[in-house]
């Protein structure tokens, strides 16, 4: 974001009282203050990091902010705002003190944009849509709304919003949250229902996932028979490219980059399973490498974790399991499975460790999938994340929120440090959000409350 001071307009104008002395002095004291204010600048940047993407800065669920946690009572006092935004499980994004989310009300989606101190609304922008997708089928007691985090591009200062009914829309943050393009999926493209998988029952929650920016691509997971993703020109919503790969969409929080042997991919888990597709030049959305995964429910709701060229998937049902998946340009091969899973929080792969929270928080050693400990008691709903003090944030059930011990400090054992329940009493599928010393939580219901975090 572009900020602008002007520190006086007079300030070039020579002032001489018996010479030169005064204003040497004068200059020195103006040095000295734009010292100050530049040691201020940077450490206000420092420790407060922006949220711009769909897990967090980096979309892997780490942080370079601290937890604040010095003791007793974690956060300390009471919310600082609350506010409910309507239905919803898509999370926050906070972005130069801004904080932008969605939620669905009365046969709208609203997204809004409120000051991330106060709460206090700045804009919204709405449209009429339907509380489900228009290929919904089951599980409708447990969701509502807008399920896929929006993504901001820092270079334009726009943002894009995916509907759970296939709402594509391009927002300018610039102008109040101006519309500047959009388009349905279901209707360009005649998206059809996911189909069913062996005898499960019959599964599609409409469109989860976020969309990724990649230069000057919007690359979304469309899941057609023209494309499982599809990459659109981010300021003009024009079809660039579509996959080679063509199978239904997957439920997970979004596509995620990442690079391998030099060139750059995205992965994502698809119905079938993981895909990774190329993104340089004259090779876009070219397959380098699946593996099969698929679930009886056709539901992968975890994002996939990225580290390096390695990718971590996770999903319970029949499968009941978490896999590591080294990749190269020749192909996929997995590197160890071990039958611990989580359905729904996404993994962190941190110092050579491996957290998630599914009705426990798990440790697991990166390298070998050995279980290090677990404990706790979080429930279906959670996500977590880690901060620059190596401390597990983690955020479940229907508002339990805790800070743990990574094994950096703990090795053996899981060792928590602070507990608060009760914050709110519906399943928080949205994901726990750090940003400016402030902890954003958010429920299904659109209840969102923010807590200051100690210095």
């Amino acid at each position: 974001m572009n900020q602008r001071a002007d520190h006086g307009r007079n300030m070039d104008k020579d002032v001489s009282v018996g010479g030169g002395p005064v204003r040497q002095c004068r200059d020195r004291i103006v040095a000295a203050g734009l010292l100050v204010a530049c040691l201020i600048a940077a450490g206000s940047r420092a420790s407060a990091e922006d949220w711009p993407h769909w897990r967090g800065p980096q979309r892997n669920g780490v942080v370079a902010e601290h937890s604040g946690f010095k003791g007793g009572t974690w956060p300390a006092g009471e919310a600082a705002w609350n506010k409910n935004v309507g239905q919803g499980s898509s999370s926050p994004l906070v972005v130069a003190g801004r904080l932008y989310t969605m939620g669905w009300r009365d046969g709208r989606d609203t997204l809004l944009c409120l000051d991330a101190a106060t709460g206090n609304e700045i804009w919204h922008q709405s449209y009429p849509c339907p509380r489900f997708g228009r290929r919904a089928m089951g599980d409708e007691g447990l969701y509502s709304g807008p399920q896929s985090t929006p993504e901001y591009d820092a270079a334009t200062r726009l943002l894009y919003t995916l509907s759970i009914d296939g709402d594509l829309n391009c927002w300018d943050t610039a102008t109040q949250g101006r519309k500047a393009w959009g388009l349905n999926l279901y209707q360009q493209y005649d998206v059809p229902r996911r189909p069913q998988h062996r005898r499960s029952g019959h599964r599609d929650y409409g469109y989860t996932t976020s969309a990724l920016v990649q230069g000057e691509w919007l690359i979304v997971e469309v899941g057609d028979d023209e494309g499982t993703l599809m990459a659109f020109d981010k300021r003009s919503g024009s079809r660039v490219w579509t996959s080679e790969c063509k199978d239904p969409a997957g439920h997970t929080g979004g596509p995620v980059p990442i690079t391998v042997e030099g060139v750059p991919c995205v992965a994502v888990l698809t119905y079938q399973g993981l895909l990774v597709a190329r993104l340089d030049a004259g090779n876009e959305g070219r397959t380098v490498a699946t593996y099969e995964w698929s679930t009886d429910f056709a539901n992968n709701i975890a994002t996939p974790a990225v580290h390096r060229n390695s990718v971590l998937i996770t999903s319970g049902y029949n499968r009941n399991a978490i896999c590591r998946i080294d990749v190269s340009l020749a192909g996929a091969r997995k590197v160890w499975e071990q039958p611990l899973h989580s359905k729904i929080c996404s993994p962190v792969v941190h110092q050579g460790h491996v957290y998630w929270s599914w009705q426990k928080v798990h440790c697991l050693d990166f390298a070998t999938g050995q279980p290090r400990w677990s404990g706790g008691n979080f429930g279906d709903a959670g996500s977590c994340l880690i901060t620059a003090d190596g401390k597990l944030i983690v955020w479940g059930n229907r508002g339990m929120l805790a800070l743990v011990e990574t094994a950096a400090a703990s090795p053996a054992k899981y060792q928590e440090l602070a507990r608060r329940t009760n914050v709110f009493s519906s399943d928080v599928w949205p994901h726990v959000v750090l940003s400016g010393r402030r902890l954003y939580l958010k429920d299904r219901d659109g209840n969102l409350k923010c807590f200051v975090l100690k210095d």
